[in-house]
């Protein structure tokens, strides 16, 4: 009866015509998932031949000029139209010169996001064996684009985009903007979402004095190029590395594969080596953007708090603040039979080495990422009321099929397309129940290839899995119509999300229940390439809370937290960090208020305006401001924070500051000798007991 009624659903699907790019190859030796044979090439070192597109641009020269004083082996770079000289290195106007010329290993992509997808879609067609792109907003349909190119080639591998690169500090090679003082020669591989938080982390391993042996950001973009399993994989081959940390968040099922991962090597290998892992936003608030674009959970993907759980039964020691990392390792090591004294004393030993070669002095520090990166990707999602006019549109061919107002039934169905991270694709997802507290456990994915759309089979698949076996002939084909349309949707609009719920009427039609739609876009396509002007259009900002709102204007991002009983206001640098805030802060038996990213940079400006923004909620009694200066001296944050309190009318709220990172012992004593309600602090966990004690006692 199945088969008969999928027949039918068959004929309601149009045939797929090939695309001009839709069976393109950029290497002739391609074999299903080939991707995976490029995972070797993030093996960076002091052999890694690197180049630079957009080499002449003002971020990248900056940032070139740091990575060679730091002994990066840059051979050149290209920037189009361009040729002769740049920082004594060749300038090349293609990649195709480049390539032949210059023969890299690696291209660092320092190309803004409207042109960033063009830029790697040519280093994947030169065949540049390791691509790292830092750029923010990058439209989520050009990078799944670009994941279903990379997906037919074995030469290429991509880290990024929208992170802060890879490091090797072992061996002198850094491909991104990582704030350099903060490393240290070494052997602990590090694996992390958050730019900030892999930061803190790599502060504290260097603290230890353990020191790292390479180091990848993944970004936090919906998808990445580079996962936390592809670095597992390099860190276990990598002899270098005795001691691994993963650092996740909300959103996706990367920390999932990585404790499966985990939970396989454990049982395979006789002395595995050690893995500690922390995820942030543990609490943060459902349905919401936590400052980077990837950081929301889709239906049926984990919540933080349960990605935290399986990681630490698959056998990775979970904590719960970053500055932990470097003395739980030293226990680790010690307790899998590796002697941390011995690979601190290799550690040191390499770190003396490494000035000894260079005769540099450590580089001044620089702003060195694009300017896009100061904005915030929130996305926009579409009231079912308004959200219903532009899907209309593509349902009209669907006869029988109608918009209802009323809620969805106990017996309705849930159907939808969003993005299967780890596929690094758009996916059909379908569950046999629409109910709550059901859809998560019961939702399943069918990826399919972004630029040719789903097959027939997947199709099936999708429907066969809504269980309709009873369905009249007439609700199936609505079904498969129904899920074209989507897809439709979803790639001419490109949308993040969109789901919704549908039952059968007594007529044996399918509606689709309009209370229930879930409409969620891309912002960065908007963004960054000012398309889908009539989608950004529809977004009701009198809706929204106004501080939100305002904090976008300044490139904050800001969330207001609803627990009545909260009442320590947070302003943090860096998304992750802010999640980790919130937090830690919850385990010191404190509340925060809201969730407050400045963003890579905290500047006076940017300080001030966060505090009139935490100050109009009347639940805040103490403000605690958590910063790590990673590209951004820490004596500069500290005078921007002195500028910004004077400026701005306290209320009488104390104030208690940790700074860490570069020059946090000047940004420290600046905050102490102020002579203003401020109080700093160096270690997390003291800042934060004196933060829930003010709190408690007001």
């Amino acid at each position: 009866m199945r088969g008969n009624r999928l027949s039918l659903v068959k004929k309601s699907l149009p045939k797929r015509r090939p695309t001009a790019t839709s069976n393109r190859l950029f290497s002739s030796s391609v074999r299903w998932h080939a991707y995976d044979d490029t995972v070797q090439n993030l093996r960076i070192g002091q052999h890694t031949r690197v180049i630079y597109q957009g080499f002449t641009g003002r971020v990248a020269t900056s940032n070139a000029r740091d990575s060679l004083a730091y002994g990066t082996n840059i051979v050149g770079g290209v920037t189009p139209g361009k040729e002769g000289e740049h920082l004594g290195l060749p300038l090349l106007p293609d990649l195709k010169k480049a390539k032949e010329q210059l023969k890299p290993d690696a291209t660092a992509v320092f190309v803004a996001a409207p042109q960033c997808g063009k830029a790697i879609e040519d280093a994947i067609e030169a065949e540049i064996p390791l691509i790292v792109a830092v750029a923010e907003h990058i439209p989520l349909h050009d990078v799944m684009r670009l994941s279903s190119i990379l997906k037919t080639q074995s030469k290429s591998r991509l880290v990024g985009a929208n992170a802060p690169g890879i490091i090797a500090p072992i061996g002198q090679c850094r491909i991104g903007f990582q704030p350099l003082p903060t490393f240290a020669p070494g052997h602990i591989g590090i694996a992390a979402k958050s730019g900030t938080l892999s930061y803190e982390t790599v502060a504290s391993i260097t603290r230890s004095g353990l020191g790292q042996s390479l180091c990848i950001g993944m970004g936090g973009d919906i998808i990445a190029g580079t996962n936390l399993v592809d670095a597992l994989k390099v860190f276990e081959a990598d002899p270098e590395t005795e001691g691994i940390i993963l650092v996740g968040e909300i959103g996706g099922r990367a920390e999932e594969d990585a404790a499966d991962w985990i939970r396989d090597y454990r049982q395979r290998v006789s002395k595995p080596k050690p893995i500690a892992a922390l995820v942030g936003g543990l609490y943060a608030p459902s349905a919401r953007i936590m400052g980077h674009a990837g950081a929301w959970a889709a239906r049926g993907e984990r919540t933080a708090k349960e990605k935290y759980e399986i990681l630490q039964q698959a056998g990775a020691t979970m904590v719960d603040h970053p500055e932990k990392f470097g003395g739980v390792m030293k226990t680790m090591l010690s307790q899998s039979g590796r002697d941390p004294q011995k690979i601190m004393q290799d550690s040191a030993s390499q770190k003396r080495g490494y000035h000894t070669l260079s005769r540099r002095p450590t580089p001044p520090l620089r702003q060195s990422r694009l300017s896009a990166q100061q904005q915030h990707s929130r996305g926009l999602v579409l009231s079912p009321q308004v959200g219903a006019g532009p899907l209309e549109h593509y349902m009209k061919q669907i006869e029988g099929l109608h918009i209802v107002q009323e809620s969805e039934p106990k017996d309705a169905f849930s159907v939808g397309v969003t993005v299967d991270r780890t596929e690094r694709a758009p996916c059909i997802a379908t569950s046999p129940t629409a109910s709550t507290k059901q859809l998560d456990q019961r939702v399943r994915r069918f990826a399919y290839d972004w630029r040719d759309g789903p097959s027939e089979t997947t199709v099936k698949q999708a429907i066969a899995h809504m269980q309709l076996d009873a369905a009249p002939p007439a609700a199936m084909a609505q079904v498969g119509g129904l899920i074209l349309a989507l897809t439709r949707m979803y790639k001419e609009k490109e949308a993040v999300t969109l789901s919704c719920s549908v039952s059968i009427d007594e007529n044996g039609n399918l509606r689709l229940h309009q209370p229930s739609l879930l409409m969620q876009f891309d912002d960065a396509a908007y963004r960054s390439n000012k398309r889908q002007e009539d989608i950004h259009s529809l977004r009701q900002k009198e809706s929204e809370l106004p501080e939100e709102v305002e904090a976008e204007k300044d490139g904050i991002v800001f969330v207001k937290l609803d627990d009545p009983e909260a009442n320590i206001g947070t302003l943090v640098n860096g998304a992750g960090l802010a999640m980790n805030t919130v937090d830690a802060l919850r385990l010191h038996g404190g509340k925060a208020t809201n969730f407050l990213d400045t963003g890579g940079k905290a500047t006076s400006e940017t300080v001030k305006k966060s505090f009139e923004l935490i100050l109009r909620d009347p639940r805040v009694k103490v403000i605690f401001v958590n910063i790590f200066g990673g590209l951004t001296d820490g004596g500069m944050i500290a005078e921007g924070i002195l500028l910004a309190f004077k400026e701005v009318d306290m209320k009488g709220k104390p104030v208690i500051v940790r700074i860490r990172g570069t020059n946090e012992e000047v940004g420290q004593k600046i905050i102490a000798d102020s002579g203003l309600s401020l109080e700093a602090f160096d270690g997390f966990a003291e800042a934060a007991d004196r933060v829930v004690e003010i709190a408690n006692s007001r």
